[in-house]
């Protein structure tokens, strides 16, 4: 029997995440010189695995953890040392969305896998669970890479002269792959002002991948680009790099992508 429920999806969300460094009480000890070029005061380091920084951090990433569970990466996110950059559970609510969604959000109303199962006569999502185990876990290693990498370890990026500094390509885990670099902002006082000043690429510098969707095109005007919100995260086993929400491509890149294999998936 097909199941047209159309209740809500039963998941918490939050719209942003950042971990700050900050200089508590002492902050008039801290030297501003070391502030600006390290940018890194707060302690990077996690005591526990990738999958436990996953579960320590419910209110971004409990939907995450839940999807690495239904792939059957729990044991290698505990123990195999690796880099991810870890996608926000919102893509994971717009993803699967709500068959009868009445709200504002513009997104919502035209797309999600509910609503387009629904559409199509086919059984809806109540739970994570109700996605193929194979989808959940194709999408995910879009965003595992091998070895342990942190900010300092990728190239500069400059998506405006590519040809100067143009990241590195690199495998994921299912062989798709992606440009990762560092893009260097400009040091800016006085914006807009007559008496604006800026220093080229002396800002802070924020990590950033673009998902390529085919090799053949790498340019960057054709892949999918996303900025970390929080880098340099190190559990025991790896490092993680927690994305920005991503609201024009949603989760795997391709929100577009995963809801067309969800729907063959049930045919």
């Amino acid at each position: 029997m097909m199941n047209r429920n159309k209740q809500r999806f039963p998941i918490r969300w939050v719209w942003a995440v950042a971990i700050a460094g900050i200089c508590m009480a002492w902050l008039s000890a801290c030297k501003q010189d070391d502030y600006y070029t390290d940018g890194g005061l707060a302690n990077p380091y996690f005591d526990g695995s990738i999958m436990a920084y996953l579960d320590a951090h419910p209110r971004q990433l409990d939907t995450i953890a839940e999807i690495v569970r239904l792939a059957g990466l729990e044991e290698f996110f505990n123990t195999e040392e690796f880099t991810f950059f870890a996608p926000q559970d919102e893509e994971i609510k717009r993803l699967i969305g709500e068959a009868d969604y009445q709200g504002d959000d513009p997104i919502l109303q035209i797309s999600g896998a509910n609503k387009q199962l629904y559409n199509l006569g086919l059984d809806t999502i109540q739970t994570l669970a109700d996605v193929d185990s194979t989808i959940w876990r194709k999408y995910l290693e879009r965003y595992m890479f091998h070895g342990k990498k942190l900010l300092k370890d990728y190239p500069q990026v400059d998506y405006d002269v590519f040809n100067t500094f143009g990241g590195q390509n690199y495998f994921a885990y299912n062989n798709t792959v992606s440009n990762i670099g560092v893009v260097f902002h400009d040091a800016v006082t006085d914006e807009g002002k007559p008496t604006e000043t800026r220093l080229k690429y002396m800002g802070y510098r924020q990590l950033h991948i673009s998902f390529i969707q085919n090799i053949s095109d790498p340019d960057p005007a054709s892949s999918i680009a996303q900025p970390v919100a929080s880098s340099d995260i190190q559990p025991n086993n790896g490092a993680v790099h927690v994305l920005n929400f991503n609201i024009s491509s949603g989760f795997g890149f391709n929100q577009f992508e995963v809801i067309q294999d969800i729907i063959q998936s049930k045919r």
